[in-house]
């Protein structure tokens, strides 16, 4: 009988520890997410965003600030070696994050609006997806801006067709 009320409190004074140590974790990750050191981490962090964070302070990242139609800023994170998709994808995700932390999520639909505006660097278009930043002379601490894209005819790329205009060619022959 001594042994089995030995047992069950060793099972109680665990159970405690537990709570203990768990209740202990739980108020200094509070703690830390609340440091403003730590105030670019994202409150549900991937792999891949604490990675550019870590690259970030080691110098091999840069910050991004991008300049929206509306005049406000938003800041991104990219590696040094990022092209023109990566900066996309970084502001979509951040928007994104921004637009779900909020009152929900809004749907935008990136294809509309990369089909619409472009980012630019110094009155330079960013056009090639493919091309590295550093290409253009994005540094840390760059401001990128969205621009309308309308493209030259130059570039290679056809204008948008034109609706045909059934009833124009009659027009003519009178």
């Amino acid at each position: 009988m001594m042994m089995e009320s030995s047992a069950k409190e060793e099972e109680v004074g665990d159970y405690h520890s537990n709570n203990m140590k768990k209740a202990r974790l739980h108020s200094t990750l509070t703690a830390l997410l609340d440091d403003p050191i730590l105030a670019d981490v994202p409150k549900k962090p991937t792999l891949s965003d604490v990675d550019t964070l870590i690259s970030l302070e080691m110098g091999s990242a840069m910050r991004i600030s991008v300049l929206k139609l509306d005049g406000t800023a938003l800041g991104v994170a990219v590696m040094n070696s990022a092209t023109v998709k990566d900066l996309k994808l970084a502001i979509n995700k951040k928007v994104n994050d921004m637009e779900q932390s909020g009152l929900g999520h809004r749907y935008i639909s990136w294809k509309h609006v990369w089909a619409n505006y472009c980012l630019s660097h110094q009155n330079q278009k960013l056009l090639d997806d493919n091309a590295a930043l550093q290409n253009f002379g994005i540094r840390n601490h760059s401001q990128v801006r969205f621009v309308p894209y309308v493209l030259s005819k130059g570039y290679g790329k056809h204008s948008k067709r034109r609706k045909p205009r059934f009833f124009h060619s009659l027009n003519k022959n009178t």
